[in-house]
């Protein structure tokens, strides 16, 4: 596992919104300003989402808003960031209690993390690192790069996990790796937006079909290409 979990900062890292805050009271309405976000995306879904509701459900004017958020698009890659940071932490606590046995059991871990936040985190159905359908018109611009600014949103998650997982896939080709993960993503994206399609809480089989398809792929000798 690696020794720096917090993130992988590539070249191209998009910085969303205006900018950080730093005092306490500022990051308190920045942190409330995002859970309102999160709250209303259950409510209305990521078209109908408007900064102006967002400050309101917040109880902070739209200036403040404005102050960290230049509009929408900002919004929602800062909450996806958000959202990509804490699925980190509980996963790095996981593997803290216990390294498991190679890929195979990161990629258990991951999809229990992912399931779990799913389940529980408000907005995480509509955004969890990017737009969760990224078929519906929201009026971003750019929903593929939330996270950054030149990488994808799935590219940009494959090397945070890459990262974490640290010497379980120190034995390969570092851009292999980033490869592979970044395609075991996009299958066991989709197979869990199904799962969850069939039923609000994720169909259990579906779920045990995504690890075992991901499973399976990841374990997979990497011949010659």
């Amino acid at each position: 596992m690696s020794a720096d979990t917090r993130s992988h900062l590539a070249p191209g890292q998009r910085a969303a919104g205006r900018r950080r805050p730093v005092q306490q009271r500022s990051q308190e309405r920045y942190g409330r300003i995002l859970d309102a976000c999160a709250g209303l995306l259950d409510e209305v879904g990521a078209t109908a989402l408007t900064t102006k509701e967002v400050a309101h459900r917040a109880q902070v004017p739209i200036g403040t808003l404005y102050q960290f958020f230049a509009g929408k698009e900002d919004l929602l890659a800062a909450l996806a960031g958000r959202n990509l940071d804490h699925y980190l932490q509980r996963l790095d606590r996981r593997l803290g209690a216990g390294v498991p046995p190679g890929p195979a059991g990161f990629t258990d871990l991951a999809v229990d993390e992912f399931v779990a936040m799913k389940r529980t985190v408000p907005g995480f159905g509509q955004v969890d690192f990017g737009l969760a359908d990224a078929a519906v018109s929201t009026g971003v611009r750019d929903d593929r790069h939330l996270i950054d600014a030149e990488l994808d949103n799935n590219t940009a998650v494959a090397l945070r996990l890459q990262a974490l997982g640290g010497e379980l896939f120190a034995a390969a080709d570092p851009a292999v790796v980033t490869l592979r993960l970044r395609v075991a993503l996009e299958a066991a994206d989709a197979v869990l937006k199904l799962a969850f399609r069939c039923d609000p809480d994720g169909d259990p089989a579906m779920i045990a079909e995504s690890k075992r398809l991901v499973r399976r792929y990841l374990t997979e000798p990497v011949g010659p290409r």
